[in-house]
């Protein structure tokens, strides 16, 4: 549990059509308590000032609660918004998945009243930090390296600790957290790491060899990742968005960071029981 907070910065998918009705409703749900609702310049585009609430110039300046109206993606936009300023991040799923969502769209007055209370419990969530030319950038899911698109193989090496492990031609590599597992690593057939797990994991993206297999990083060790193609650079995102790329010959860090941003749980809400409900809705 935490404090009722006082100032609430939204945050909707790029679908404004479906999520206007529930944007309006949260202003009036706050207004009944006297809450602030802060729209950032972004939110105003699309949906105009909506009546009771504010513009946000700064979402970060005075923002106790983050809510986001979206899926997987804007939630991770959030997170990564208010990484480091003891905010934390409550989710309306509004996407496919929402596997960080705290309530889902069905619950949106009874889950947000909640909120407002502050009757919903805090995890910290670790980040992936990695070095590039222009400073470090954060993954609170995972970082990814792949070929360009019409480019050749990738050629990846990758050491821990300063040990090289391999040297693999793929389409990629990637890198994630114990929250990220569940998406581009599963996709690739790494493990699963429930939320708490102290460590990160590396997979390959449709490996050209029958050797490459996924490895769990202790949380304290570093991963370098080299690019030992003589002519082909390699793309570079972060939580899927492009960052940089990867030159010949060059070598990406990457580290582990513990308490990097705050998502918002449903009181006793529990890792199995999400991969249970998200998850096994894909088998039907």
């Amino acid at each position: 549990m935490t404090s009722a907070p006082r100032s609430i910065t939204v945050f909707t998918h790029t679908r404004p059509a479906e999520t206007e009705g529930a944007l309006r409703r949260v202003a009036e749900l706050a207004a009944e308590v006297g809450a602030e609702v802060r729209m950032p310049a972004a939110e105003v585009e699309k949906f105009g000032l909506v009546p009771g609430a504010a513009e946000a110039p700064d979402p970060r300046a005075g923002t106790d609660l983050a809510l986001v109206l979206g899926g997987d993606g804007t939630i991770l936009t959030a997170l990564r918004e208010f990484a480091g300023t003891g905010v934390p991040v409550f989710a309306i799923n509004y996407g496919a998945i929402g596997f960080l969502a705290t309530v889902e769209p069905w619950e949106l007055d009874e889950g947000f009243r909640r909120a407002l209370r502050g009757e919903f419990d805090v995890m910290e969530l670790p980040g992936l930090l990695a070095e590039t030319a222009d400073g470090d950038r954060l993954a609170v899911n995972d970082v990814s390296l792949h070929r360009r698109q019409d480019g050749r193989v990738a050629e990846l090496a990758y050491s821990v600790e300063g040990e090289q492990l391999g040297e693999v031609r793929c389409d990629g590599l990637v890198v994630s957290t114990p929250a990220g597992s569940t998406g581009y690593n599963l996709a690739n057939g790494g493990p699963v790491l429930a939320w708490g797990v102290e460590g990160y994991v590396v997979s390959f993206i449709a490996p050209h060899t029958l050797t490459a297999r996924a490895l769990v990083v202790a949380p304290g060790d570093t991963l370098d990742v080299t690019n030992r193609s003589g002519s082909e650079d390699v793309d570079v995102s972060t939580d899927a968005r492009g960052v940089c790329t990867l030159g010949p010959e060059a070598t990406m860090r990457i580290q582990f960071k513990q308490a990097q941003a705050l998502l918002a749980q449903a009181p006793g809400a529990s890792f199995y029981n999400r991969l249970r409900d998200k998850f096994g809705r894909l088998s039907y």
